[in-house]
């Protein structure tokens, strides 16, 4: 299988600081992944390196395709970014905020086609936005204009998609649902998905990988379905300190692993 995401010795700085140096990554179609590390590891530093609004030194290739230094727009077409902070300003319907994702795949004086305006209300209604459709974004929640921005993404058409912390405004039980959304969301259309979670609860149930970052580089790779729970559990605590991995069964009867401070 064809990587999507191939980034090849990429370093970031901030100014005179270099923060992450010599990242070597590949990610396939359809891989859902989380990114986690101390405060100040970079992982929201690699995304926006990622997406052109820092300078980044070696190369970024979405489905062989070098866009390291392409156009926002060309770049748009490839790679979704969505912000830990909404900064849409309100003035315009719900739907109009989601509909602003195709605005990559669209000419200057093109608008939505009736097909992308009914795919834009469905995935409203995966969120249990839809009844909002035609209210002004800026009146909605924080935790709503982060969906709405996720839906946002999802409609971009672009096959990897970049999030930061895109959990951070939601309440649990809309943790939760994104989470699973976006992980059928982007198993099923075959795109990829890096992304930064608040939760680190989220990233063992939904993720299909997790990167560790640690002094500026990949620290380790981790695979919540197949590694062995020591070898998870050693992993996560040099991030969040002791720690202990233990399985648990849902309501549902799926089993999955609870992370238990020590």
């Amino acid at each position: 299988m064809s990587e999507m995401l191939c980034l090849n010795h990429i370093c970031v700085s901030y100014g005179s600081r270099q923060i992450l140096h010599g990242i070597d990554l590949s990610l396939q179609p359809g891989e859902f992944c989380a990114l986690l590390g101390l405060n100040g590891s970079g992982k929201s530093t690699l995304l926006h390196g990622l997406c052109g609004f820092l300078p980044v030194a070696g190369q970024v290739q979405v489905n062989g395709i070098d866009c390291t230094r392409m156009h926002e727009k060309k770049r748009a077409q490839l790679l979704s970014f969505l912000p830990q902070t909404p900064s849409l300003a309100g003035g315009r319907t719900t739907l109009d905020a989601v509909l602003m994702g195709y605005n990559a795949q669209l000419g200057l004086f093109d608008s939505p086609s009736a097909a992308q305006r009914q795919n834009a209300l469905a995935i409203l209604g995966r969120f249990g936005l839809a009844d909002q459709a035609d209210v002004d974004f800026g009146t909605l929640s924080q935790g709503q204009k982060q969906l709405v921005l996720l839906a946002r993404s999802m409609v971009q058409e672009a096959p990897v998609m970049l999030m930061d912390e895109p959990d951070s405004a939601l309440d649990l039980a809309n943790r939760s649902h994104m989470a699973a959304l976006l992980a059928e969301f982007v198993h099923a259309s075959g795109k990829t998905a890096l992304i930064c979670l608040h939760d680190p609860m989220l990233m063992l149930d939904w993720c299909d990988t997790l990167i560790v970052l640690q002094n500026g580089q990949v620290g380790a790779m981790l695979y919540p379905r197949t590694d062995p729970v020591e070898a998870l559990q050693s992993a996560l605590a040099a991030v969040y300190g002791p720690l202990e991995l233990v399985p648990v069964t849902d309501r549902t009867g799926r089993v999955r692993l609870a992370l238990l401070p020590l």
